[in-house]
């Protein structure tokens, strides 16, 4: 009973190490909020590449949008608040 209760914890342990980076993964932004450009700036660039932003917001320094991208599908990605270049994103919300 011992050995199936130890095996048990052995598996619950080795998947929460295993989820730990799925769970931990977000984008991280170095810039200072001096050297931000204005969220306007960006939803600009996006309206011109044919993006329907619907809101952009800070999330770890970055710029996080919620939009609807040249294809009509729904995005949330985040930005460089410095250089507008995506960090990370283009995840479908479905």
């Amino acid at each position: 009973m011992k050995r199936i209760v130890a095996g048990l914890l052995a598996v619950a342990l080795v998947s929460a190490v295993a989820a730990s980076p799925v769970m931990a993964k977000e984008a991280h932004c170095m810039s200072s909020s001096s050297e931000a450009k204005p969220k306007e700036e960006l939803q600009q660039k996006l309206k011109a590449a044919g993006w329907k932003v619907k809101r952009i917001k800070e999330e770890n320094g970055c710029y996080e949008v919620y939009a609807h991208d040249a294809k009509g599908e729904r995005v949330e990605a985040y930005f460089d608040p410095k250089t507008l270049t995506m960090v990370e994103g283009g995840d479908n919300d479905d």
